[in-house]
């Protein structure tokens, strides 16, 4: 079974709740980004990977905007679930920008990164760094990738949205950012039946096509019928 979270910011509370506890070897869990247990590289973060690495089932992870980026970077590249992706240790995975897993039968889209709000008030690679906004190249793998799949996959995972599934945050019109606008563009040229993301810390069904997932815990797969609900 496939489940998706919202943004997790380095909370083992997350993963022990009684949501996330019954999940076993053959499950796979999605988290949308902000992931957070790649941050300071210390001692205490080591045993929280730790503990998530011996986990019986399988994390996939989206890079948000909470995330140390040369921690990132500095992991080895894996083709794996027929996408790029990058082992943390155990089965916990990031997720490379643009990569179309298959899962279940299943084609997920997953493409990370977003624009800190407050970037001007941290400090460049300290709490914040320039790879959070998405490079030219992660564009055009995720371009090829969409194409080479026909346009059209199941579902859709990003951490942040295009810009007009923003109406519910205090974005104003028009101030969206070049993510925002790929996006768009995504949503014009690719054919989904689902599209979740992150970002702005709300548990929101937007249309029956679109969520916007935080807390909530939500399941694909077997059960695909009830996924909507929590």
């Amino acid at each position: 079974m496939i489940y998706i979270t919202g943004d997790t910011h380095g909370e083992l509370d997350r993963f022990k709740g009684k949501e996330l506890r019954r999940l076993g070897k053959n499950d796979v869990l999605f988290v949308l980004g902000d992931f957070g247990f790649l941050w300071d590289g210390g001692k205490e973060e080591r045993k929280r990977l730790d503990w998530l690495a011996k986990r019986p089932y399988t994390i996939l992870f989206l890079d948000g905007t909470h995330e140390n980026f040369e921690m990132l970077d500095a992991l080895p590249l894996e083709e794996k679930f027929g996408g790029r992706v990058q082992p943390v240790g155990g089965n916990v995975y990031h997720v490379c920008r643009g990569s179309i897993l298959e899962l279940e039968g299943m084609s997920f889209l997953c493409f990370g990164g977003g624009e800190s709000p407050d970037k001007e008030e941290r400090d460049p690679g300290v709490n914040w760094w320039p790879r959070e906004m998405p490079s030219d190249e992660e564009y055009a793998f995720c371009d090829a990738n969409v194409e080479a799949h026909g346009f059209k996959v199941e579902y859709v995972l990003t951490h942040d949205a295009p810009s007009r599934f923003l109406d519910f945050t205090i974005l104003p019109s028009g101030a969206g950012n070049r993510l925002h606008g790929y996006f768009d563009k995504l949503v014009e040229k690719m054919t989904y039946d689902k599209w979740l993301f992150g970002c702005y810390h709300r548990d929101t069904q937007l249309s029956p096509k679109v969520r916007c997932l935080f807390n909530d815990v939500v399941s694909v797969g077997e059960k695909k019928k009830s996924w909507w609900k929590r």
